[in-house]
């Protein structure tokens, strides 16, 4: 663990204001080590740094003394808390390959996750109910492969996919990183504080950003690099045209991974990301294997199955006819009589037993979805 001292000089030089990471790093590059940053002659920091710079790393910022403290305490009120060094022997090589990888890093759970093959995950934050089986079968499929699954803890697709994960880690696969926009004291959304909790005892919760950090929507995209970084690909499951999951594969395409799209429905908003992203070169997705074959270290894939299908053995003939006539795009109760010939009222006894079985989801609007394909 860091002593004090060292800690103290680290936040100093991270958290002075108008001291981004690339001015950090020439200074880190000429003293050695943070500590040493501060004993430089005046010269180098003449070169390294402009004024406005050098005049505001020449005193501590008034909120260090309260951050140390914080952080130190948080540091030894649990062995799963750690921080983590850009110099240190077991900082993820894929996350050294990128153009901007963070100088520290506050970590709590499972350290050694970060030395694993790892695969992003992301997608809508208001997914279909498609969306986030996709998303939660091949987050559990990819874990049991070996792969580690990155993604930011946000609602839906996020949550899908580190759900998956960990469920994966139950069955022997790997597990879950969350890469958050906030101090690791501050998990956001609230509403994924129980999963937050299961990443902790089975995964990692990773971010950039010090202790106390609040919700702050530039952190968000900002965040999205850490990522894409860590990961040998990106898998984006549903997406509109303007989503953060968009700057994620961006980025990942940047650094040199491979990305992947599941397409979807060419009526449905959340296709039309991924749509724009296979246009663009992303690899269409429908199977495990199209994820597999493209990695640089292939993963050995186990005989388990991406989903389990719906057996028609258990449907009624009538059941499985709806299913039929539903396809798998989203279809409104009166859209579905017409298409079937059905009376409504024997449709829609049909379609709540469906519901209950979790054969189809109800979607907002009075429509339906087909969630699992025969």
């Amino acid at each position: 663990m860091l002593a004090r001292d060292e800690l103290a000089a680290w936040l100093r030089l991270l958290e002075t204001q108008g001291i981004g990471l690339e001015a950090a790093r020439r200074l880190l590059a000429r003293a050695g080590s943070a500590q040493a940053v501060f004993d430089l002659p005046g010269d180098a920091w003449q070169t390294a740094l402009n004024s406005a710079q050098r005049e505001a790393l020449s005193r501590p910022p008034e909120h260090l003394d309260a951050l140390l403290e914080l952080t130190w305490e948080w540091l030894n009120a649990d062995s799963s808390h750690d921080i983590m060094l850009l110099g240190d022997a077991d900082y993820p090589s894929a996350l050294l390959q990128t153009a901007d990888p963070p100088l520290l890093l506050y970590l709590h759970g499972r350290r050694e996750l970060l030395g694993t093959p790892a695969l992003a995950v992301v997608g809508s934050r208001s997914p279909t109910a498609q969306g986030s089986d996709n998303a939660l079968q091949f987050a559990q499929a990819l874990s049991m492969t070996g792969l580690t699954i990155v993604s930011g803890l946000a609602l839906g697709i996020d949550g899908a996919a580190h759900q998956g994960a960990l469920d994966g880690a139950l069955e022997g696969g790997a597990s879950t990183i969350a890469v958050l926009g906030t101090g690791l004291d501050q998990i956001y959304p609230k509403r994924h504080l129980k999963l937050g909790q299961e990443i902790i005892e089975r995964g990692l919760l990773l971010s950039e950003y010090s202790l106390g950090t609040p919700v702050l929507p530039p952190n968000f995209p900002r965040r999205n690099r850490l990522i894409a970084g860590l990961s040998l690909g990106c898998l984006v499951v549903e997406a509109a045209l303007k989503s953060g999951s968009l700057i994620t594969a961006r980025l990942a395409s940047e650094a040199g991974r491979e990305v992947f799209a599941i397409p979807g429905s060419i009526h449905s908003p959340l296709s039309q990301g991924c749509h724009a992203l296979i246009r663009q070169g992303a690899k269409l997705v429908e199977r495990l294997e199209d994820i597999l074959e493209e990695l640089p270290s292939r993963p050995d894939a186990t005989n388990k199955p991406l989903s389990a299908p719906a057996h028609e053995a258990d449907l009624s003939p009538q059941q499985g006819q709806i299913l039929k006539l539903m396809g798998f795009d989203p279809i409104s109760l009166d859209g579905l009589a017409q298409r079937g010939g059905w009376p409504v009222a024997d449709l829609s006894g049909h379609l709540l037993e469906l519901e209950l079985t979790g054969e189809i989801a109800r979607l907002a609007g009075q429509l339906f979805q087909r969630r699992k394909k025969a």
